[in-house]
């Protein structure tokens, strides 16, 4: 079904590969339908706890395919990219949260489970995009990090402009959106665009761990719910966030996960929680 997409699922980690590794996995139209597709795929799964998002062969991504963005250009259709094909339609991510969280990279912070970009060369563009709207993101030492939209007489697209203020403040997200420059991982880790530089032969492992370090300790319905506090939030005042917590507060105490975490501190053992699907 995917040609453009590497999907993996090794419990509790399902693995996304963007696939086009002879094209630094430069991004069209259906490899976004495909991601979009095997998120959905990994957030039903009960095998999964976590989603690494990463790239094929040397790069992250180079962002938007530009076979494809001249195409846009010349017909000013983005129909005119959209052939036929075997993939159905996917609607990854919890309802509940709006429809804000539904259209292009934002649906990564509506899916139930937490998505960590593992960044292991260029990301550049709608790629860096992409990695922006990840939960976490993990860099190769010898990544790059290229927000490129000034340098090709664009806006910050596909959200950035509202992700990279939250992420580094707004000051900073100008600088780094206005001088479109390469940041290195050691710049991007001071920024605070990344959460973690490693080596490059440890960067999936490091991020498999993290999700598997999630599984062994943490109830996956808390990490949905507080996946979904801190998006939510972000556009609600100090009073709602406080009810809605409030809110939450009272249905989580009721959930089996709230009795299997006091009784596994109590016997002294690792707790034993269920899985989170997308079904639920």
């Amino acid at each position: 079904m995917y040609e453009q997409i590497l999907l993996d699922i090794d419990d509790p980690v399902a693995t996304i590969s963007l696939n086009r590794p002879d094209k630094l996995n430069s991004i069209t139209d259906r490899m976004g339908r495909e991601v979009r597709h095997a998120v959905a795929e990994a957030e039903r799964s009960d095998k999964v706890v976590g989603i690494v998002i990463t790239g094929a062969g040397r790069g992250f991504s180079a962002g938007v395919d530009m076979a494809e963005l001249q195409t846009i250009q010349s017909t000013g259709l983005i129909s005119s990219i959209r052939g036929k094909d075997d993939l159905p339609p996917a609607h990854p991510g919890d309802p509940a949260m709006g429809d804000d969280f539904r259209e292009g990279w934002p649906f990564l912070l509506a899916v139930r489970k937490p998505v960590i970009a593992a960044i292991n060369g260029p990301c550049a563009g709608y790629g860096f995009s992409l990695a922006m709207f990840c939960d976490l993101r993990f860099a190769s030492d010898q990544a790059t990090l290229i927000p490129s939209f000034s340098a090709r007489g664009l806006v910050a697209e596909h959200g950035t402009s509202w992700i990279l203020p939250r992420l580094l403040g707004p000051s900073r997200a100008l600088e780094v959106l206005w001088s479109g420059r390469r940041f290195d991982a050691a710049e991007a880790l001071r920024l605070g665009l990344v959460n973690r530089v490693v080596e490059p032969s440890r960067l999936l492992d490091e991020a498999k761990a993290y999700i598997r370090d999630l599984a062994a300790t943490s109830s996956p319905a808390s990490l949905r719910f507080i996946k979904s506090q801190v998006y939510r939030h972000l556009m609600l005042p100090l009073g709602q966030s406080m009810q809605d917590t409030n809110r939450l507060q009272d249905l989580t105490v009721t959930l089996p996960d709230f009795r299997e975490g006091l009784q596994s501190f109590l016997e002294r053992r690792e707790p034993r929680f269920s899985r989170v699907t997308g079904a639920e």
